[in-house]
């Protein structure tokens, strides 16, 4: 196998918070400066386009595709059974919003699901964490199946911007 060198990743490798790191977005970290911040600014600077007082939607920091989001609750629990039946029914409702928000980004179809418990897959176990990536035609070419490697062909602030004037019109609408 062929490794590709990328350090921009290492801080998420070597992360080391005592505060679960989607807790410090919750409560305004900016976790770029590890600064407490008025949330509209540490929502710019995590790439938080929705929150309210049960659930917040982040962009991926690592992406599978371009538009990949989570959608969390601010509730620090590892497991939906531990959630209260009011905010799993709203973060499912706003699981359904975000389908067609991906819809109509350019989506061609929707992987959507969650990652409970390490050896269920979670990279972040201790914080239940909604995926919702958006599939392309063509999107799994052989470079990631022959070349162990994914590439990442746009621009990822212009796609947070993007997803984040979409969510205006999916999102705040009842």
């Amino acid at each position: 196998m062929d490794y590709l060198y990328a350090p921009w990743r290492s801080e998420y490798f070597g992360s080391k918070q005592d505060l679960c790191v989607f807790c410090a977005i919750s409560e305004g970290l900016n976790l770029h400066t590890n600064t407490k911040q008025d949330l509209s600014l540490s929502d710019e600077a995590n790439c938080v386009f929705y929150r309210d007082s049960k659930i917040f939607c982040v962009m991926n920091k690592f992406p599978y595709t371009p538009g990949h989001f989570l959608i969390l609750p601010h509730t620090h629990t590892h497991s939906p059974e531990l959630l209260d039946l009011d905010t799993w029914l709203h973060l499912q409702t706003f699981a359904q919003k975000g389908v067609a928000l991906l819809k109509e980004f350019g989506a061609s179809g929707i992987n959507l699901g969650m990652n409970i418990a390490r050896a269920g897959g979670a990279g972040i176990p201790e914080h239940l964490h909604l995926h919702l990536v958006p599939r392309y035609i063509g999107d799994t070419n052989f470079f990631t199946t022959i070349g162990d490697t994914r590439a990442y062909g746009v621009d990822f602030n212009k796609i947070f911007k993007h997803i984040q004037t979409l969510s205006k019109t999916h999102f705040l609408k009842h």
